[in-house]
């Protein structure tokens, strides 16, 4: 499970280190797609699993098909290097907003990458969402 925050620097060839935690959870590499307004990284088991749920809702006629389409058609594989960095494709940079600071997040089952300002915003609105979580009993 990931978990925490850091905040690192894209550098001239669209790269990134990730945080060292977070780096045993791909020895064989993983996938990064748009999510929300950011990039999440996934272990390659998680993408599987994300992508046979969402292939399952469009069976039930739950999603369109389209939404496998933009989650596979918007990923691209990613290993970290002998330095834990991973290389982020610019169009991948682009979509997200992503300019050369990055907030890296710990998000369960996946990694985020936001631009500082749009988690700041996230960041806010989640702590008040937890607050009210814990205030019905959870």
């Amino acid at each position: 499970m990931f978990v925490g925050m850091h905040d690192h620097t894209f550098d001239d060839k669209g790269r990134v280190v990730l945080p060292s935690v977070y780096r045993s959870e791909f020895p064989d590499g993983g996938y990064i797609t748009l999510l929300d307004e950011c990039l999440a990284i996934f272990p390659k088991a998680e993408f599987d699993d994300m992508g046979k749920r969402i292939q399952e809702l469009v069976r039930q006629q739950k999603a369109h098909p389209n939404a496998l389409r933009s989650f596979m058609a918007n990923a691209d594989n990613v290993r970290p290097d002998s330095q834990g960095r991973i290389t982020v494709i610019p169009r991948l940079r682009e979509s997200a907003a992503l300019g050369r600071d990055v907030t890296i997040v710990g998000a369960g089952e996946r990694i985020e990458l936001w631009t500082p300002e749009r988690w700041s915003d996230v960041h806010i609105a989640s702590d008040q969402q937890l607050m009210t979580t814990f205030t019905l009993g959870v």
